[in-house]
């Protein structure tokens, strides 16, 4: 005889029918979540590799620019008095360019007088469109290196 139950009370799955899609939806999730995993991962390692070149072409960019002073440093110095006036560009290694620019001065006090030159070194990856650095439209640009020093050489 039949009886009167509640709507759900008429059928009865069979052990497991109901728990069908269950294991579909982890299977995506686990998908979702290694994938997410991976992109990290490359956008990660892409990060590492960009700033490693950039410290070499910083490290390069520094011993141009000491290599620039060093060179500054001779022309001023056999000179007699010491004396300079000129801007060089100069191509460095690994693709660096190196504006090395001199800059003679006089002390003077009281009964001495000390002629001293300022030697400023710039090296730079991409320099400007006549061959001199800083150049001021890369600055901050992807991939743009630049040192600079300055010394002071007396007689």
């Amino acid at each position: 005889m039949y009886r009167n139950l509640a709507p759900a009370q008429h059928f009865h799955l069979p052990c497991g029918l109901w728990q069908r899609g269950f294991t579909m939806v982890s299977a995506i999730f686990l998908l979702v979540i290694l994938s997410a995993l991976g992109a990290f991962m490359l956008t990660f390692s892409s990060a590492q590799h960009v700033s490693l070149a950039q410290d070499l072409q910083g490290s390069r960019a520094y011993w141009a620019a000491r290599s620039g002073i060093e060179w500054g440093g001779y022309q001023a110095v056999k000179a007699s008095p010491p004396s300079c006036a000129t801007s060089q560009n100069l191509t460095g290694p690994e693709g660096m360019t190196v504006t090395v620019s001199c800059v003679s001065n006089t002390w003077v006090e009281d009964t001495a007088t000390v002629t001293f030159s300022t030697i400023t070194a710039t090296a730079c990856n991409m320099p400007t469109a006549a061959g001199a650095c800083p150049n001021p439209a890369a600055v901050g640009g992807i991939g743009y290196v630049e040192r600079e020093l300055r010394v002071l050489v007396s007689k």
